[in-house]
């Protein structure tokens, strides 16, 4: 990373914006913003990558980095388990899952459980958010796009790939 360049990095929730700009000290912190979003959805017209577009041009930003956790997100399975034993909650899912399956096409054969948790194919998605980026056809060439893996149990430790 070039150090007056302007640089996005787009996280997880999960992930501190503290631990990953500690690491990359040697930016000026005007030169930096920070786009967090939770979950999955992360598609060419999702509402995320529309906020990354604008971000580009905007901002003048000349780099983004991705930054991917390498650990489970072990805190996100234990409220997900606690919403799910929540008996206040289990009719409301059950009128949801209701809704999902039989009068929401945008959510086609899916239950409250799988949007919440997302699907299998949802999280390889998150390895792919950076080559997302770089191909999106809005996306400048000259935006360089990179991804970096970090550990969500040692948030210092952090590999730029």
């Amino acid at each position: 990373m070039v150090e007056n360049r302007k640089v996005l990095f787009v996280m997880g929730m999960e992930q501190s914006p503290k631990s990953i700009l500690k690491e990359m000290d040697r930016l000026q912190t005007d030169h930096i913003l920070v786009l967090q979003s939770y979950g999955p959805d992360f598609s060419p017209f999702s509402d995320i990558m529309r906020d990354i577009i604008l971000a580009v041009y905007q901002e003048n930003v000349e780099e983004i980095v991705v930054a991917v956790p390498t650990a489970e997100r072990k805190n996100e399975r234990e409220t997900l388990k606690q919403l799910y034993e929540n008996k206040e909650l289990q009719e409301k899912i059950k009128t949801l899952d209701y809704l999902f399956e039989n009068c929401m096409p945008e959510f086609p054969k899916c239950s409250v459980r799988e949007w919440l948790e997302g699907n299998e194919a949802s999280a390889d998605n998150r390895q792919n958010y950076a080559e997302v980026i770089r191909n999106h056809p809005l996306m400048p060439s000259n935006v360089n796009v990179t991804e970096c893996k970090i550990d969500n149990e040692k948030p210092s430790k952090m590999v730029v790939l």
